[in-house]
């Protein structure tokens, strides 16, 4: 694994790099890499055994600069192209997780010949009439002197399991990884805070421009983002498939590593 900080029109944007082969971005959700720790996590590292894995962080995200002209997912995009045309990176493979999966999303019916395959885990991104994306900027206020179950539970099927209680405990974390969480929240703040949350509202009626296969991948426990999102990407999607975690939540990139890692992997060399 190697880290380097790059120049994108003025701005630092952080990058992880790992592994060999073809190119697989890969955009980062809330429990991950650039967000609630500095290092890959095992899904990351499973994947960088096939491929090579290049992990931009979000504007504002541990190494990147905070972009003050960033207001919509739009921006984002745009932002995204030029720290790809920076690192020359022309044609992918592009795993996004939550909100990277909406990124991932957004980016791919605007630029569709650049990305071989798509991958979408619990992506938020959707509008879904009575079915809401979860509010996520308020699970994650503490409740009783420091405690953050409702946000665990936002993001995992069990929040009181290993892999939440190590990522979120309750009580002060460790100032780094405290960090990284505030800039992950500016950010969505940025091009989220809208009710229902995380969300493009014409975005559903643009996926028909991505018809390269599509692999959407998600936990049947999601209280995040709900399960009738999985079905109207897939709905939305020329050519794609979807695989349900039977017990899993929001994260399954770090509840199930192994298992999605290899259906990511599968897919995309198939």
């Amino acid at each position: 694994m190697s880290t380097r900080v790059v120049d994108v029109r003025g701005r630092a944007v952080g990058v992880i790099e790992a592994g060999g082969g073809n190119a697989l971005v890969y955009l980062h959700d809330i429990a991950d890499v650039h967000a609630a720790r500095s290092g890959l996590f095992p899904f990351h590292e499973a994947l960088a055994r096939e491929f090579r894995v290049v992990a931009p962080a979000h504007p504002g995200c541990a190494d990147s600069d905070e972009n003050d002209d960033i207001e919509t997912i739009e921006d984002v995009v745009f932002h995204l192209l030029e720290a790809l045309d920076v690192l020359g990176i022309d044609a992918f493979a592009l795993v996004g997780a939550g909100v990277g999966g909406w990124l991932a999303a957004e980016f791919a019916v605007r630029h569709p010949v650049r990305v071989s395959r798509l991958v979408l885990l619990g992506a938020t991104g959707l509008y879904v009439p009575d079915q809401p994306i979860g509010d996520v900027f308020m699970a994650a206020q503490s409740t009783d002197g420091g405690k953050y179950p409702d946000f665990r539970r936002m993001l995992f099927a069990d929040e009181d399991g290993a892999e939440a209680l190590a990522l979120f405990p309750d009580g002060r974390g460790e100032i780094a990884n405290e960090m990284l969480r505030y800039g992950t929240f500016r950010f969505l703040s940025r091009v989220g805070f809208r009710p229902p949350y995380l969300y493009n509202r014409t975005l559903r009626d643009r996926l028909y421009r991505y018809d390269r296969p599509a692999l959407v991948v998600w936990g049947r426990e999601d209280r995040l983002a709900p399960v009738a999102h999985a079905d109207a990407y897939v709905d939305g999607l020329g050519d794609a498939r979807i695989e349900m975690l039977e017990g899993a939540g929001h994260s399954t990139w770090i509840e199930r590593p192994g298992e999605v890692a290899s259906l990511v992997a599968g897919f995309l060399k198939a």
